[in-house]
């Protein structure tokens, strides 16, 4: 199977009510541990790079590597996303090089740190969607922000998404997906506390899927930083001081009310570290990458079977055939024309 559109496993994923995880990837170890528990849960699975990672892992090995798991996990709906593109350029050369989704994030100049106004947003996120619809890809827009910095991206500020303006927004932007800014920060770093209702605001996601039932929601900032993993990295030489990320509680009521995208990232760094860390502190006269890249690999597989089973997308990989990206072009030209 292709890599797929990321539209049609959001709009399949409305049909059956759930959310499907969008995993940050940087090397093969972390792509073969996310298509595994695919397979393993029969999961629809979205791999996502940001530009970091691109430049990391550079953008050839990416394709190619993506390129690999779907042809080694034949039966899993697999799209490839740009995750933060900070400019139309950058979501451009992501759809040249073959990804199958990107994310125009005009909620931030183009140095991906100072925050935009509501006009810019709009034109560079409407730029991209009608070049990136023109080949069958996927565009996520983001409207608000969020707060801390990972991979230098983000104003390290949060402007919580206001609803009224998301319907206009998604109206001038034609945009498939909306990531929502509610209280959430990317990082292991997100709160100094259990959050509430005074940091998470669930209620703006309840309000915008009201105004917007027809359009996916994402949210970012989505890893739970569980303290056992914080605990195992400190264990073996970490010192990483307490924080809470956002429960697995919260997200499931924010699937019930159109969240469709949950993007995770640190929750498998964390578990990456912890078992290499074990691994090199128990075995200090180890050398061998494989022997602790194993255990990092089964590590994050741990995280990524309880988050997708978490998220509901268990069980649907074969519910539907997927489309090519000509059939979503087609698609797209159409729903113009009507």
């Amino acid at each position: 199977m292709p890599l797929v559109s990321m539209r049609q496993l959001l709009d399949e994923a409305a049909l059956g009510s759930y959310g499907v995880g969008a995993f940050n990837v940087n090397n093969m170890e972390q792509i073969q541990a996310v298509m595994e528990v695919a397979r393993e849960t029969e999961s629809p699975v979205i791999v996502q790079a940001s530009r970091g990672a691109r430049s990391y892992t550079n953008d050839r090995f990416l394709i190619h590597l993506m390129w690999a798991a779907a042809e080694l996990y034949p039966e899993i709906p697999v799209a490839l996303h740009q995750d933060h593109g900070n400019s139309p350029e950058t979501c451009l050369s992501a759809i040249e090089q073959g990804f199958t989704s990107v994310m125009m994030d005009g909620s931030l100049l183009e140095d991906g740190k100072t925050p935009s106004d509501f006009e810019y947003n709009v034109r560079v996120t409407r730029e991209v969607v009608e070049r990136a619809h023109a080949t069958g890809v996927t565009v996520e827009g983001e409207l608000g922000t969020l707060g801390g910095i990972e991979d230098g991206h983000g104003s390290g500020e949060v402007h919580l998404t206001d609803p009224e303006q998301a319907v206009e927004f998604v109206e001038r932007t034609g945009i498939d997906a909306l990531a929502v800014a509610i209280g959430t920060s990317h990082g292991a770093y997100k709160f100094s506390k259990p959050p509430d209702g005074e940091v998470l605001a669930m209620n703006l996601i309840r309000e915008i899927h009201e105004r917007l039932p027809r359009t996916h929601l994402v949210m970012h900032g989505s890893s739970s930083v569980p303290p056992e993993l914080v605990a195992t990295i400190n264990e073996f030489g970490g010192e990483m001081p307490p924080s809470w990320g956002v429960p697995v509680q919260e997200i499931q009521t924010g699937i019930e009310h159109g969240v469709r995208k949950i993007n995770v990232d640190t929750d498998a760094r964390l578990a990456m570290t912890g078992a290499i860390r074990r691994v090199l502190a128990e075995e200090p006269s180890e050398f061998d990458p494989r022997s602790y890249l194993k255990p990092a690999r089964a590590a994050m597989k741990a995280v990524y079977a309880e988050r997708m089973t978490q998220f509901g997308q268990a069980g649907h990989a074969n519910d539907y055939e997927p489309k090519t990206l000509d059939q979503m072009r087609d698609t797209y030209s159409a729903s113009i024309q009507d």
